[in-house]
């Protein structure tokens, strides 16, 4: 009746006072930020590398699940909300930093396949990635990409020095 009409008018302002400042759209920045970080787990997955520790069983399971899950939001999160605060796309020191850590982590894939397995490869492979992320949407004023692009990177830390470092 008239209480869950008035129970939704509340929640609904909620919503739209936490994202007055962003708009439904399309970022195709950030959708190609996702995809060029893929490009070398799609190699990995067809092609195995010769020391392949990545491939070992994971022993942090539910920490897996919330980093897959944070993922998808987090891709969603970078692809359609805008910040209608926003300068228009250009190159900024958060982008140049951006471009440094896909560098870096390109790099750390380009020593994983050369055979070097080692805590310096390993965290190549954990942060650089979410460190992309995290500068692209702080660039892009894309506060709500931040939180589960933060869980992600706590989940993907965990994962990487539990399983493989530790």
């Amino acid at each position: 009746g008239y209480e869950n009409v008035l129970f939704t008018k509340r929640r609904n302002k909620g919503v739209n006072l936490v994202l007055k400042e962003y708009k439904f759209g399309f970022n195709i920045y950030g959708l190609l930020l996702f995809l060029i970080i893929m490009i070398p787990n799609f190699i990995w997955f067809a092609v195995p590398a010769p020391n392949d520790v990545l491939r070992t069983e994971s022993v942090t399971e539910v920490i897996d699940t919330i980093a897959s899950v944070c993922q998808i939001l987090m891709v969603i999160a970078l692809c359609i909300y805008v910040n209608i605060k926003n300068h228009k796309f250009h190159i900024t020191p958060l982008i140049i930093f951006v471009i440094i850590c896909c560098l870096i982590y390109f790099a750390s894939w380009v020593g994983y396949y050369s055979g070097t397995v080692n805590t310096g490869v390993i965290l190549g492979l954990i942060i650089s990635p979410c460190l992309a992320f995290m500068f692209f949407a702080i660039d892009r004023k894309n506060m709500i990409a931040v939180v589960p692009i933060s869980i992600f990177l706590i989940c993907h830390l965990t994962y990487g020095i539990v399983n493989f470092i530790v």
